[in-house]
């Protein structure tokens, strides 16, 4: 292979993900930086810059995969949430930018200057747990989740982002948290309807299914969380849940029928609600 600049490498490579991809040139600069062990910046310091034959190979082969379908940052092993670079692996969910306002909304409900006992059911990455002690150093989280590897990854992201405000369990849910109650119960839970097709589509298609499908209605999990939450509740304390993007009517839904209270749904960025939040008071 000739060798080329920087450059023409990045056109060459957008020119190739574009029909694939509306983040075509994002992802090729994503890829090719990490390639070259340089921030997407430098790229364009050195654009001119000719490179090896090694080089170009071993970004070739990255942008190759992603032609191939696989996720970007499954590729270059992180993903960016809240301006922190999470570590992200197959056995967790790809942090999304939408996920953000779960984050926002969440701080919303915890006072800046007092002590919270916050849960994270289903925290993958530990993104949004993370996020939240961040904030809020002077609360408590404890974040779930079923999968062993997943809480490996997330265990390793709060040491490299120094969290220590952050508890981690296995469990199913409220499995492992017997006797114990919250200020602040969030998720992001599974919440696809187990035969939608765009499981087998795009990115998702390697993500891990469990972390995303639930049930025929996308709703069996979101009711299970709903419904046990209530015994993890403490007085007038809240739930928080993400959900898709046509499912808010139906969460509000359940929420009053497990008697909760200031049952209310949220929009995100685009209009949608995608949020749904209810008080349960003892």
């Amino acid at each position: 292979m000739a060798s080329r600049s920087i450059s023409q490498l990045i056109e060459n490579s957008t020119q190739r993900l574009t029909p694939l991809y509306d983040t075509a040139r994002i992802d090729a600069e994503v890829l090719i930086a990490h390639a070259l062990n340089f921030s997407r910046t430098q790229l364009y310091t050195w654009s001119d810059k000719v490179l090896s034959d090694e080089e170009c190979d071993k970004a070739n082969t990255l942008v190759r995969r992603r032609y191939e379908g696989e996720p970007v940052a499954y590729i270059v092993g992180f993903q960016e949430f809240w301006s922190l670079d999470f570590k992200v692996t197959p056995d967790t969910l790809i942090p999304r930018p939408e996920t953000e306002h779960l984050v926002e909304f969440s701080l919303a409900n915890i006072p800046v200057d007092k002590f919270f006992r916050v849960a994270d059911l289903g925290t993958g990455s530990g993104a949004i747990a993370i996020a939240i002690a961040k904030e809020r150093p002077q609360c408590q989280l404890v974040a779930v989740d079923e999968s062993e590897a997943a809480l490996k990854v997330a265990v390793e992201n709060a040491k490299a982002l120094g969290v220590s405000n952050i508890t981690f369990k296995q469990s199913n849910w409220f499995d492992s948290l017997k006797g114990e109650t919250f200020d602040l119960i969030v998720s992001n839970p599974p919440y696809i309807e187990e035969l939608d097709k765009h499981l087998s589509e795009g990115d998702v298609a390697y993500e891990p299914r469990s972390a995303l499908a639930s049930g025929i209605d996308g709703l069996d999990d979101i009711r299970q969380i709903i419904r046990q939450a209530k015994d993890h509740l403490n007085s007038n304390a809240a739930l928080v849940l993400e959900h898709g993007w046509d499912q808010a009517v139906k969460v509000r839904a359940i929420f009053k029928e497990e008697k909760y209270d200031s049952i209310s749904s949220y929009d995100d960025l685009a209009g949608i609600e995608r949020i749904s939040i209810g008080r349960y008071s003892k």
